[in-house]
């Protein structure tokens, strides 16, 4: 080995020494010592499910966006219990039996530690029956189905994303003062649909809402103007959007181009997001949404989220890379809290831990059912003037107050 001169030792600490008072301050954010830092042993291995290809094909990339800055900043600092982070990926094209196949791939030949993400309730549905027989953890990322901590819960199964009565307890009271309460419904009929739609009756039974009526569209629907002028027809205050990602974009083409608005008929919904405005043009942004996350949320967490997938991916992040790196992080945490990846053990870790979700209020995942409560948020969309976010927030609504109780729900752990 070759002498280091004062010189040079001078130099390189000067090079370095920045690095490592950064290295340090993300050590603490991320509860790293020494011996974690140190590099060996075989991947923990994170199994994504998502439906890259499908109309939810846009929302799946961020998704899976996100989980890759959370396991960078891991991967960084030396990985987790000393061991590297790899993300394998696979597209379930919002088919439950591609995402079977998938996570039996994953389980069986991949041998991955967890599961996470899919969108479609069915999708979710059927791999959580998958995780629980094959003794895996499963994080849903982004489907907004009850029952998935409901009557179809299981031991092994947590969920992200605020539900479906969740969000509908804190976006109708919203629409019905921004609106009326005279509604007609478009629905998706799916899984997903279905659930947003029943969500929003019983939600709306308390404002006195009315219900004129319901159009029923295939997934993957293009063209909504039939949809749109029966709806039309029965001079609603408000059309209720139970759609997401391309269906939703189509959805709102159409409502555009037929200029319901000068009709004074509202749009909203329990679902939006930045696809509303990406492929319209922000100037076409119309509508109350529930959010799942914004990026005005001004906390140091989602500030170094926010620079994070910037500083990888150019572009301010969307709700679905939130979800995916929070996601992501909690699976991570739970392992270090665990100190193993033993199912079991970060089952037991995640269990009633309350953590930054990156919104004002608390976080944590309840022990009796594995929901998520978190703040749901509540926004009108605008254009460009609106700036990072393209949100208006009208509500933050505590997770307590819109969760439920467990003598309300169903779950049987």
């Amino acid at each position: 080995m070759r002498p280091c001169s004062r010189r040079r030792f001078l130099e390189v600490t000067a090079a370095t020494g920045g690095a490592l008072l950064f290295g340090d301050l993300i050590n603490q954010v991320l509860g790293l010592d020494g011996k974690a830092r140190a590099a060996g042993g075989e991947p923990i291995k994170v199994g994504i499910i998502d439906p890259l290809s499908s109309p939810y094909k846009t929302s799946s990339i961020h998704d899976v966006h996100g989980a890759n800055v959370a396991v960078d900043l891991y991967n960084k600092r030396g990985g987790v219990l000393g061991r590297q982070v790899v993300i394998l990926e696979a597209d379930d094209a919002s088919s439950p039996e591609q995402a079977v196949k998938a996570a039996t791939k994953f389980i069986k030949d991949d041998r991955v530690d967890f599961l996470m993400g899919t969108f479609n309730a069915d999708c979710a549905l059927a791999v959580s029956e998958v995780a629980k027989k094959e003794n895996k953890l499963f994080m849903v990322t982004a489907s907004h189905e009850p029952a998935l901590t409901g009557a179809a819960c299981n031991s092994h199964t947590f969920v992200f994303m605020p539900n479906a009565v969740m969000l509908a307890k804190a976006v109708v009271p919203q629409l019905a003062k921004a609106y009326g309460t005279r509604w007609y419904m478009l629905t998706t009929g799916t899984l997903d649909g279905k659930a947003m739609a029943q969500a929003i009756v019983a939600a709306g039974q308390a404002h006195g809402v009315e219900f004129v009526g319901e159009a029923l569209l295939p997934f993957g629907a293009t063209d909504f103007t039939s949809a749109l002028t029966a709806a039309k027809d029965k001079h609603p205050t408000l059309l209720v959007l139970n759609l997401y990602g391309w269906d939703l974009v189509n959805a709102l083409k159409g409502y555009t181009k037929l200029e319901l608005a000068k009709d004074k008929i509202g749009v909203g919904g329990l679902i939006g997001g930045e696809q509303i405005g990406r492929p319209l043009g922000y100037a076409n942004n119309a509508g109350v949404w529930g959010l799942i996350w914004d990026p005005k949320i001004n906390t140091d967490g989602s500030k170094r989220f926010i620079q994070g997938v910037i500083d990888k991916y150019n572009h301010t992040p969307t709700s679905r890379c939130y979800l995916g790196y929070a996601a992501m992080m909690q699976i991570l945490e739970a392992v270090r809290r665990a100190g193993t990846t033993d199912t079991a053990a970060v089952i037991k870790a995640l269990e009633g831990h309350e953590f930054d979700g990156l919104k004002e209020g608390r976080s944590y995942f309840r022990a009796w059912d594995h929901q998520h409560v978190q703040d749901v948020l509540v926004g009108e969309a605008f254009g460009k003037e609106m700036g990072l976010g393209h949100y208006k927030i009208l509500a933050t609504v505590p997770g307590d107050a819109v969760a439920g109780t467990v003598e309300q729900n169903t779950c049987k752990l």
